[in-house]
């Protein structure tokens, strides 16, 4: 806790491709050294992968109509929403809701389990989604956070393992729930 002002939460600018928040601050997780355009075209290439994977799969089950053709296109706000809105689901199934944190008491520390709020649940499933993505074996970068993008839309993955692990271990603590400071 700061002993003089909290500090202020700064305000992102939306991206310039889909006009989300929410993507600039993914793009800003991705980004090393400060080389946001090269984040950028990760970011960017991914999601037409992932989008492209996704509806691939949708097709195949045949519970998507006739998209408008084999490209799907890749301009216009009709894309924008379907990358949004899958981008909005894979990380929902990332997000975690409850946590443990450590609390020290009587020269013992329990592992206590607090819900999460909301700003950090999302940044954290963000953290784990480019961590998994950097760990698995393929090549180049656009297609590890393709692949894991899809793993996280269709609920499985390591970033999903992540988020089960965290949840099972508040479970498993819960006894100590009573310890929970505010």
């Amino acid at each position: 806790m700061p002993r003089r002002r909290v500090a202020s939460k700064r305000e992102v600018l939306p991206d310039p491709k889909f006009g989300s928040e929410l993507i600039t601050k993914f793009i800003n997780v991705v980004m090393y050294s400060g080389k946001k355009s090269i984040a950028e075209k990760i970011v960017y290439g991914a999601f037409d992968q992932f989008l492209k994977r996704v509806e691939q799969k949708g097709q195949e089950g045949g519970d998507e109509g006739s998209e408008g053709g084999s490209r799907g296109g890749r301009t216009g706000t009709d894309y924008n929403a379907r990358v949004i809105a899958a981008f909005n689901q894979a990380l929902a199934n990332v997000k975690p809701t409850v946590e443990v944190r450590s609390r020290r008491v009587g020269g013992a520390t329990y592992q206590v389990p607090v819900e999460v709020r909301a700003d950090r649940s999302i940044a954290l499933g963000m953290r784990w989604l480019i961590r998994a993505a950097r760990a698995r074996g393929e090549k180049g970068m656009v297609v590890q956070l393709a692949h894991e993008l899809v793993d996280a839309y269709k609920g499985h993955g390591s970033a999903v393992k992540t988020r089960e692990d965290t949840h099972k271990m508040a479970k498993a603590n819960q006894a100590f729930a009573h310890f929970r400071w505010n």
